[in-house]
C-alpha cells in the first residue's frame, strides 16, 4: 500500500465489504475501491467457522485489490456482537508543575489512568474515547493542550469486549494476508459516517440495524455516551417471512427487498405477490399486506428493544435530534415512519456523506460502517501525532501492537 492509501474491512452478519481510501480535497475520503462479498463463517457478528470467515475476509479482500489497483497491507477492522459492554469512567492525573501548560505527556497519563477499570480477565478494553477534560474544576474542555491548571480530569468512555471474540476475528483477517491495525466498534464507526455536529450536541441515537445485529450509540454534548449491540436484525424479519409465509429463505429475502413495507397500511390492500413456497404446489399468491404486517410486527420490535436499551442509560427528553437509522435494514421501506410512530422522535436514514472518488457505490445506508471505518481511521492517523489517544489508535494494544508488526518486519521468522 502507498503511504497515503489506508483500508477497511467491515465484517458483518451478511456481507464482507473491504474499502480502500485515500485522503482527497479537504480532508475528504477518496475512495479507490470496494470489495463486496457474502459473508459466510459469521453468526450475529461473531466468527462461528474460521475456515469459511477466512476465505469471506480474503475474498472481500481481492477484489478491492483488483478494483483499487492496490496491495492491502494492513487495514482497520470494524468489531460487533452482543458480548460488547460499555461504560463511564473518569481518570485523573496531577500536573507535577505548575508553570508549565498541560502538554501531551500529561493527557496521555490522564487517558490510561481513565482505562484502568475492573474487568473480568475475558474482557479486554477496545476503546477509551474521551468525553471531556475537567482542568482545575473548569468542566467541558474540549482539548486541555496548552492550558494551565494543577489537576487534569478526563471523562471517557470505555468499551470492553470479549477477548475470545476479538483474538478469533484478528485471526481471520490475518489469515486472509492483511495485518490488523485496530479493532473499531462499528456502530461508533457508523456514527462518524452518518451524524452531523450539530445532531451530536444537541443528543442523537444511532441504530445501525444489520442483518445479525443492531448497533447502538448515544451521543450527548457532541460526544459518545454510550454504546451496545442488541442480537437482532435483519436476518429477523426473513426468517418470520419464512415461517409465515412457508418459502425459502432465499425467496423470502428477496420478496422483503422488492416488496417489503414496515407500514401495510400504506399498502394496496388488493395487490398480491407470486412466491416460490414449500409443499406440492411450488407456486402461491399471498396478499402483499400481509407479507408487510410480518415485517411491521419485527420492526416495532427491534426499535421498542432499542428504544428500552437508549432509555437505560440517558433521558429520551434530552436527544432532540432523534435517531438516526443505518444499516442494509434501514433501506426497508417506512421503516423511518414506523420508528417515528415507536420512539415519539424525529428519525432519518443515516447515508454516507463527504467522499469522493467512487463514492456511488458505498452511497447506502448499508455501507455506514464502511465509510466509518474509513473516517475514524483518518481521524486517528490525524490525532496520533497530536498526542491525544482518542479512539481506536491505541485499542486493543495500540502502540504495542505496532512495535510488534516493526519487529515481525525487522526479524522475520
Amino acid at each position: 500500500m502507498r503511504a497515503d492509501t489506508f483500508a477497511s474491512i467491515d465484517v458483518g452478519t451478511t456481507k464482507v465489504c473491504t474499502a480502500v481510501a485515500e485522503i482527497g480535497e479537504e480532508q475528504a475520503i477518496r475512495i479507490l475501491g470496494v470489495g463486496v462479498c457474502p459473508a459466510k463463517g459469521f453468526s450475529r457478528g461473531m466468527v462461528d467457522n474460521i475456515a469459511e470467515a477466512t476465505q469471506s475476509i480474503a475474498d472481500s479482500v481481492d477484489k478491492a485489490e483488483r478494483s483499487s489497483g492496490t496491495r492491502i497491507l494492513s487495514a482497520h477492522v470494524g468489531i460487533t456482537g452482543s458480548h460488547i459492554q460499555s461504560l463511564n469512567n473518569r481518570g485523573i492525573a496531577a500536573i507535577p508543575d505548575r508553570s508549565h501548560p498541560i502538554g501531551s505527556d500529561d493527557i496521555e497519563r490522564v487517558l490510561e489512568g481513565a482505562r484502568v477499570i475492573n474487568i473480568p480477565s475475558n474482557r479486554e478494553v477496545l476503546h477509551a474515547v474521551p468525553r471531556y477534560y475537567v482542568v482545575d474544576g473548569q468542566d467541558s474542555v474540549s482539548d486541555p493542550l496548552g492550558m494551565h491548571g494543577q489537576r487534569l480530569d478526563v471523562e471517557t468512555h470505555i468499551v470492553t469486549a470479549s477477548s475470545s471474540a476479538m483474538q478469533n476475528l484478528m485471526k481471520c483477517v490475518e489469515s486472509a494476508g492483511v495485518e490488523v491495525e485496530s479493532l473499531i466498534l462499528e456502530p461508533l464507526a457508523s456514527g462518524e459516517a452518518v451524524l452531523e455536529e450539530e445532531e451530536r450536541k444537541q443528543g442523537v441515537v444511532v441504530a445501525d440495524i444489520g442483518g445479525g445485529t443492531t448497533g447502538i450509540a448515544v451521543y450527548l454534548d457532541g460526544s459518545v455516551y454510550h454504546t451496545s449491540v442488541l442480537p437482532v436484525g435483519g436476518n429477523h424479519l426473513t426468517r418470520d417471512l419464512v415461517a409465515g409465509l412457508r418459502c425459502p429463505y432465499v425467496v423470502a429475502e428477496e420478496a422483503k427487498a422488492a416488496y417489503g413495507h414496515a407500514i401495510p397500511s400504506m399498502v394496496d390492500a388488493a395487490e398480491m405477490v407470486d412466491l416460490d413456497c414449500f409443499g406440492s404446489e411450488r407456486q402461491k399468491s399471498v396478499p402483499r399486506r400481509r407479507l408487510c404486517e410480518i415485517l411491521q410486527a419485527r420492526c416495532e420490535e427491534i426499535m421498542e428493544m432499542v428504544m428500552s436499551e437508549v432509555k437505560r442509560t440517558a433521558h429520551d427528553d434530552i436527544l432532540s435530534a432523534g435517531v438516526v437509522l443505518a444499516g442494509g435494514t434501514a433501506k426497508l421501506r417506512g421503516l423511518d415512519i414506523l420508528a417515528e410512530q415507536v420512539t415519539g422522535m424525529p428519525v432519518r436514514i443515516g447515508v454516507p456523506r463527504h467522499l469522493q472518488g467512487l463514492s456511488e457505490t458505498l452511497d447506502d445506508p448499508a455501507y455506514a460502517t464502511s465509510v466509518g471505518l474509513l473516517q475514524w481511521a483518518l481521524k486517528e492517523n490525524g490525532m496520533l501525532y497530536a498526542g491525544h489517544r482518542s479512539g481506536p489508535s491505541f485499542a486493543f494494544g495500540g502502540w504495542l501492537r505496532r512495535v510488534g508488526q516493526w519487529m515481525r518486519v525487522l526479524m522475520p521468522e
